[in-house]
């Protein structure tokens, strides 16, 4: 080897070094960064010895695509969850203890204890009492029913807005990506940030990402709609302003075409967008209905018939105990919202609660007697009697009131149960396959500092061969001379 072609080895060495000690700083400092990938400094022979023709970044699209699906079947389920929670809280917790199927079981009880002794106008007292726990269950829940779906609609409404946000952001260093790449820079920054966002994104709605020349990315959402080629495609939402039961939300549409709503305990919801939208436009709707149908059957049970006219051999059933407000039938959308108890039974309201055994509309104990029971017997039977609820309240249709009103604390348990399995297995697996992204990508500070202390003694190596070559042409210089 010449003095030259040994200083050109020694030079091309040194320069090698710094570009790999800059690659692993670069790492170093980015270790605790989730959103960072390890680069690695790329060497190649060359006339002079090794040289770095590229910093590579670590990646795998299997591992990527497929944590990417994790993170919106976690979001969606876990979102699900956590509306199911809420209805469940609104009823007490654990023991459901604030459910209308409590406090139907309690003015059941007391109602047929009043029936064995019809006199005692304190278990009159106490049965129109239960009556109004039931209306305030009934009324408490709806309302906060319709609150959830509000909360929910706002949320989806927040939700497309940041969609749209992050699609933005996307455009723009997908832009850097495909520049980068036809340019033949180094794009591994604008590839960090890229990722980063598609997985913000994926937690919003599932999506798919196809790579196509030059590393440009196309997103598409997992029922296979546009949402990202080349540029963003519109997301859109009205939110509503105020909801009941008799309102509907709007849909979210990406490009024009509605996002579906997820389905199941085990929901197969993508993204954050979708368990709202099943939270807002099924849960909650059918716990409602289920919530209607009950007092539906309270308001028919306690009805009394009454002659209209008076002698005319013509019965007609009218309010009792229960009757209702605000909306326009017995049938309307709602209607557990505004269900209360007769105010002519209600002792603070001038009422008198004995009414209820002797006849709102009309008087039925016609004697007087106090051993009257007639009606408290027929509304006690009504517990037993078999009645037939509306199909699409997802439980049983045909059975007493209190067990549908059991059936639907054991639809929503049942519900929420599966989603919590479901949320365990889908976490498990989001962890699963992030940790093994981060085996790919992550950065190893014992691997790097490793690096660096070869890297040094690369270095020494290359400095000791610059001296002797100064030794050289210093003993030349000198027997010259």
């Amino acid at each position: 080897m010449s003095l030259s072609a040994a200083m050109k080895t020694a030079q091309s060495s040194f320069s090698n070094v710094g570009l790999q000690s800059a690659v692993a700083s670069k790492n170093i400092a980015n270790a605790s960064n989730p959103a960072y990938a390890r680069r690695a400094a790329i060497l190649a022979t060359a006339t002079s010895g090794a040289t770095v023709v590229e910093t590579q970044r670590a990646q795998n699209e299997a591992l990527l695509k497929q944590n990417l699906l994790s993170i919106s079947k976690s979001a969606g389920q876990d979102t699900l969850l956590s509306g199911l929670t809420q209805i469940k809280m609104m009823m007490g917790g654990e023991d459901y203890e604030l459910a209308p199927s409590t406090y139907l079981a309690k003015l059941r009880d007391n109602l047929q204890t009043f029936a064995d002794k019809p006199n005692e106008v304190s278990l009159a007292e106490t049965v129109v009492s239960d009556a109004t726990d039931v209306v305030n269950s009934l009324n408490g829940t709806s309302h906060a029913l319709q609150k959830l779906r509000s909360e929910a609609d706002a949320d989806i409404d927040g939700a497309v807005k940041e969609l749209n946000r992050l699609l933005g952001e996307f455009r723009t260093q997908n832009d850097k990506v495909k520049q980068g790449t036809a340019s033949g820079t180094d794009v591994n920054d604008a590839l960090d940030q890229r990722d980063k966002l598609l997985t913000a994104i994926s937690a919003i709605v599932g999506v798919t990402a196809v790579n196509r020349t030059n590393n440009d990315l196309a997103l598409y959402t997992s029922d296979g709609t546009v949402l990202f080629e080349t540029v963003a495609r519109t997301v859109t939402f009205e939110p509503q302003t105020t909801y009941t039961a008799a309102v509907d939300g709007f849909p979210v549409y990406v490009d024009g075409v509605p996002i579906q709503p997820g389905a199941g305990g085990n929901t197969n919801a993508q993204g954050s967008i979708a368990a709202l939208l099943q939270i807002r436009d099924n849960v909650a709707p059918t716990f409602q209905n289920q919530l209607d149908e009950i007092s539906v059957a309270l308001i028919s049970m306690f009805s009394e018939n009454v002659e209209t006219p008076p002698g005319s051999g013509t019965f007609v059933p009218t309010d009792g105990l229960f009757t209702w407000s605000g909306i326009p039938t017995v049938n309307s959308p709602g209607l557990g919202a505004v269900i209360k108890v007769n105010p002519d039974v209600i002792t603070a309201q001038g009422g008198n609660a004995m009414l209820l055994r002797d006849g709102i509309n009309a008087t039925f104990n016609l004697d007087d007697n106090a051993s009257f029971s007639e009606l408290l017997n027929g509304y006690a039977s009504g517990f037993e009697t078999t009645t037939t609820f509306d199909p699409d309240t997802a439980i049983d249709t045909t059975g007493t009131i209190l067990t549908f009103a059991t059936g639907s604390v054991g639809w929503l348990e049942q519900l929420r149960s599966a989603a919590t399995t479901a949320g365990g297995d889908k976490t498990a697996l989001l962890g699963r396959t992030q940790e093994a992204l981060l085996n790919v990508t992550a950065v190893s500070l014992d691997e790097e500092l490793a690096l660096l202390l070869d890297l040094e003694q690369s270095y020494k190596a290359s400095a000791k061969l610059v001296a002797a070559v100064d030794e050289m042409i210093t003993a030349l210089l000198q027997a010259a001379g």
